[in-house]
C-alpha cells in the first residue's frame, strides 16, 4: 500500500486560528457553524461581537459565549501534527505562573516531567527489561491514583443548592478535570439526587445560567477570573423561559 507524505504548510489553514494566525491553542469551536479558534482569541472577540469571525453568522444575539465549546479532538490533532508546540505552550504557561508568583498547576508539572523522561529514555539508548517493566507498572499505578484524569488541569468546585425543591449534596466540594463540562456536572448531580433526568437541572455561576457545553476551565476564565478557589456554582430545577 502506497503512502503519501503531506507537508505541514499544506494543512496549516485547517489548524490555525483565523484571529491570531497562529496554531490553535485550547481549540474552541462555534456550535452554530463549527469554525474553530483559540479560546482566548474567541472569548476576547465575542466581548464586543456576536458573530463568527470567519463566516459572520450570528452566534447568539445576547449570549454568544454560551454557544461555543472546547474542541479537545482538534487540539489533540494540532499537538500531534506540530512538533514541539505542546512543549512550548507548557513552557509559556509555567513562565506565566512564575511571573505572577503563583504555584504551577500539577498538570503542567506532570506533562513536563513525562516529556523529559521520554526524551531521556531515547537519548540514553537501551534500558533494561526489568526497569521498563517496573516503569510501566509504576505508570499504570499512577494513572489509577490519578482517578483517570490524565494529568488534566484540576478545578475545585463548590456545588450549592439554591432551591427548596431539591436537597443539597452530602459532599458539595469536588475536584475534577478543567476539561469537564457543565453537562458532566448535571449528570453527576442528577445521579447523586436520584433524578430521572439531568435535563431537569440548571447550573448557575454568578446567577447566570451556564451552557451545557461550557468547560469548567472556560467558566473559570470568563466568570471567576481573579476570584479565589473554589469555583462556586449553584444548581436548581430547570426553569422554562417563555
Amino acid at each position: 500500500m502506497m503512502t503519501r507524505k503531506i507537508k505541514l504548510w499544506d494543512i496549516n489553514v485547517h489548524i490555525t486560528c483565523h484571529l491570531c494566525n497562529g496554531y490553535l491553542i485550547d481549540a474552541t469551536t462555534v456550535t452554530e457553524c463549527l469554525h474553530t479558534f483559540c479560546r482566548s482569541c474567541l472569548v476576547k472577540y465575542l466581548e464586543e461581537n456576536n458573530t463568527c469571525p470567519t463566516c459572520r453568522i450570528v452566534i447568539h444575539q445576547s449570549h454568544p459565549l454560551q454557544y461555543i465549546g472546547h474542541d479537545r479532538t482538534m487540539q489533540d490533532i494540532v499537538y500531534k501534527l506540530v512538533p514541539g508546540l505542546q512543549e512550548e505552550e507548557m513552557k509559556k504557561q509555567r513562565e506565566f505562573y512564575h511571573k505572577l508568583g503563583m504555584e504551577v498547576p500539577g498538570d503542567i508539572k506532570g506533562e513536563t516531567c513525562s516529556a523529559k523522561q521520554h526524551l531521556d529514555s531515547h537519548s540514553n539508548g537501551e534500558t533494561k527489561p526489568d526497569e521498563n517493566l517496573n516503569k510501566e507498572t509504576s505508570e499504570e499505578k499512577q494513572e489509577e491514583d490519578n482517578d483517570y484524569h490524565r494529568s488534566d488541569e484540576q478545578v475545585s468546585i463548590c456545588l450549592e443548592c439554591n432551591s427548596s425543591k431539591l436537597r443539597g449534596l452530602k459532599r458539595k466540594w469536588i475536584r475534577c478535570s478543567a476539561q469537564a463540562t457543565v453537562l458532566h456536572l448535571k449528570k453527576f448531580i442528577a445521579k447523586k439526587l436520584n433524578l430521572s433526568s439531568f435535563n431537569e437541572l440548571d447550573i448557575l455561576c454568578n446567577e447566570e445560567i451556564l451552557g451545557k457545553d461550557h468547560t469548567l476551565k472556560f467558566v473559570v476564565v470568563t466568570r471567576w477570573r481573579f476570584k479565589k478557589a473554589p469555583l462556586l456554582l449553584h444548581y436548581r430545577p430547570k426553569m422554562d423561559l417563555l
